[in-house]
């Protein structure tokens, strides 16, 4: 699928200041596929289709959780974290997208987790460092991300769990585990 016919499919399903970002999320994803030697292509269309499920109805996503046989404990958690998995989903049975990677890195984009590869942390780190993010400690994780994309997804999640703890809000499994995992093997 073609750059044109991507963006045409996607801008349908999102506000227009989220689809500004998803420009800012595949320019993002891009340089860094190009600096760390990923597919760009692929790269291309996993930054695209990254926010697809965004803006869909919290009920349709439930159904989706449930008929999909995604993990069930997504359910216990805040639904802002349901448009990865679900979205990983929808553009096999709605666009026709059926690249495991590039599943993958969509599924994976709203909470990591230890075991990513590197399309993976491409598309998790460019939403997290796109242009138009501005937060505390973005300027680090972004500067870090174009050095090293281990060390920027490990940064990007300690930032995100300190955040949710200010607010006294669960955190995900699979985020801790990236976490952890730079943690446990600290030499």
């Amino acid at each position: 699928m073609e750059r044109t016919e991507a963006l045409a499919i996607v801008e349908k399903q999102l506000k227009r200041p989220r689809y500004e970002h998803t420009i800012r999320v595949m320019e993002t994803a891009l340089e860094l596929a190009e600096l760390y030697g990923a597919d760009q292509k692929k790269v291309e269309l996993a930054a695209i289709f990254h926010d697809y499920a965004k803006y869909r109805d919290s009920e349709e996503m439930k159904r989706w959780i449930i008929s999909e046989k995604l993990p069930q404990d997504l359910l216990d958690h805040h639904v802002e974290l349901w448009h990865g998995p679900v979205g990983s989903k929808m553009i096999q049975k709605e666009v026709g997208i059926y690249d495991e990677s590039i599943a993958s890195a969509i599924y994976w984009h709203t909470t990591g987790t230890d075991l990513m590869g590197l399309m993976d942390k491409i598309i998790f780190i460019a939403d997290y460092i796109e242009p138009g993010r501005d937060f505390p400690g973005v300027e680090e994780v972004r500067e870090m991300a174009y050095h090293d994309l281990d060390e920027a997804c490990w940064m990007a999640a300690k930032n995100t769990i300190q955040f949710l703890m200010s607010q006294q809000a669960p955190i995900y499994p699979d985020t801790m585990k990236l976490y952890n995992k730079k943690m446990m093997y600290k030499g």
